[in-house]
């Protein structure tokens, strides 16, 4: 790994700035003398926070999941400071509950802000990065972006979502010198499990969340959110940051669990996979369109 000097003052845009690993994102960044555009739902933490650092901090309200809004406060915080250099999308909620327990509008409301924030975002800054040929993006996923189990299904969707279009924005930034890093926390001490709401329980599955509250009393770990904004500053001071980084080693250690796994049953299945294809010659009309 190589860490640059950053000498230059530099701007970072971050959503969900008002708590959270956003609020410890803001401060950190503010702390090592860069400039930050705040944005969350309510900036009244962030209008506090302002005043610590005169000059450095501009709050603006917003709702990721408006993409017009979302437009317009990049655009407003482009012509305050003059440029945008980091873009962290950590503004997000959760939904648990089993997945037969899910109305449609409890999964809309999982995935508006998890993923299409972040689109509607990523789209809105990649002008101005592609056109200074430089930025980083960096999408703040969860271990549920790698693994999933009972009740975090559709918590898991949307980040498996956000993490299957980043990887994309990845490949197609580079082209233009901008860099795009997924971030994978564990448990952090933060107002999300006081913020997330529960599907409507269904009786029949009473058993499981029993299990399900016996394993988390036991495995369940979780830290200071200081050291997520710790680990950012070397991400982003990082001279070639990875596409992917895990925060925890409970998590790094399951997601390194889960993939051996995934590759031995790849493995265990490879004759079955091989037979499945053998090219041969295009059908007869195959491809050609009817005017």
């Amino acid at each position: 790994m190589t860490f640059s000097n950053v000498q230059n003052t530099r701007v970072w845009f971050i959503t969900g700035a008002s708590s959270g690993l956003g609020y410890e994102f803001t401060k950190k960044a503010l702390e090592s003398g860069d400039k930050v555009v705040g944005v969350a739902r309510n900036i009244e933490k962030l209008n506090e926070l302002k005043y610590q650092f005169e000059g450095m901090l501009l709050p603006l309200s917003l709702d990721v999941t408006d993409r017009s809004a979302v437009s317009a406060t990049v655009e407003t915080a482009i012509k305050h400071f003059g440029r945008l250099d980091i873009v962290i999308n950590n503004a997000g909620n959760m939904v648990m509950g089993m997945i037969e327990e899910f109305s449609e509008d409890e999964v809309r409301s999982q995935m508006e802000p998890n993923f299409f924030g972040a689109v509607w975002v990523s789209q809105a800054v990649m002008p101005y990065l592609r056109t200074q040929g430089s930025g980083h993006i960096i999408q703040i996923s969860s271990i549920g972006g790698l693994i999933t189990g009972p009740m975090s299904g559709i918590y898991s969707a949307s980040k498996f979502a956000l993490e299957g279009f980043s990887e994309a924005l990845a490949q197609e930034a580079a082209h233009f010198g901008v860099k795009v890093s997924i971030v994978e926390p564990g448990g952090y001490w933060t107002n999300l499990y006081l913020k997330m709401s529960f599907t409507l329980q269904k009786k029949e599955y009473d058993s499981l969340r029993e299990k399900l509250a016996q394993q988390n009393s036991t495995e369940s770990v979780d830290s200071d959110p200081k050291l997520a904004a710790e680990a950012i500053m070397k991400l982003v001071n990082s001279e070639n940051p990875p596409l992917r980084l895990i925060l925890g080693s409970l998590v790094y250690d399951l997601a390194v669990e889960n993939t051996e796994k995934r590759i031995f049953t790849w493995k265990e299945w490879e004759s079955v996979s091989r037979s499945a294809e053998h090219g041969i010659p295009a059908p007869e009309g195959y491809g050609i369109i009817e005017e």
